[in-house]
């Protein structure tokens, strides 16, 4: 089965994104349940929730108080909310009071370079597993190294890209293609680039989707 035989998923996103983590579990369901794995071409494309983020990071809780005007009570019930949500499907939250909101824009590069050896998924999860639910600090490029090295990749030359302009620029530029499409809230995920559903949207709708998109190859 070629590309063009299979259903084309779009997903802008972030590593650092409590819904993205959940919208792509929820949507992984929906493409085990009607047995579609076969048949969808899943593409990552970058998004950097905190784009300013200085590379030592900060504190989460301080900075997302700072950011949304919320109190200790509100941003604890929020993270209880999104930690239920990920039991539900599956993605396991340890959120801890040392966490940071840290850069993520090597791990942009990283995914891009996935792509080429179909690693790509791969790399997303293990990204999101390692920051979410080990604690890891995926702006550290030991981190990341490990996380290359977990998923078969070649970490010595995928990490060589991390100072090389051009990759860099590369992805500043895919970055801005997504904000002038009018992306501004991730996780977005566009199926053969004509329908797009924004947040994480239930499991129940992205079969829908599917479904009828799976009449369309037949």
């Amino acid at each position: 089965m070629t590309a063009a035989d299979k259903i084309k998923i779009d997903i802008v996103s972030d590593v650092v994104c409590p819904w993205c983590a959940i919208g792509y579990k929820r949507l992984s369901v929906a493409i085990d349940e009607l047995k579609l794995n076969e048949k969808v071409e899943i593409v990552w494309h970058p998004f950097e929730l905190n784009p300013d983020m200085p590379r030592e990071g900060r504190n989460a809780n301080e900075y997302l108080m700072d950011k949304y005007n919320l109190t200790e009570k509100k941003l604890q019930e929020t993270r209880n909310r999104v930690t239920n949500l990920g039991k539900e499907t599956g993605f396991e939250f340890d959120y801890f009071a040392e966490m940071k909101k840290v850069n993520s824009f090597n791990s942009h590069i990283l995914l891009k370079y996935a792509k080429k050896f179909n690693k790509q998924t791969e790399l997303k999860v293990r990204l999101q597993h390692a920051y979410f639910g080990e604690r890891k600090d995926i702006s550290q490029r030991s981190v990341l190294r490990e996380e290359l090295l977990a998923v078969g990749l070649n970490a010595d030359e995928a990490m060589k890209l991390l100072d090389d302009e051009k990759e860099i620029k590369a992805i500043e530029n895919e970055e801005k293609f997504w904000r002038d499409q009018g992306v501004y809230a991730i996780p977005t995920i566009i199926f053969n680039n004509k329908i797009a559903r924004m947040g994480a949207n239930k499991t129940s709708e992205y079969k829908e989707i599917l479904k009828d998109l799976e009449k369309e190859l037949n």
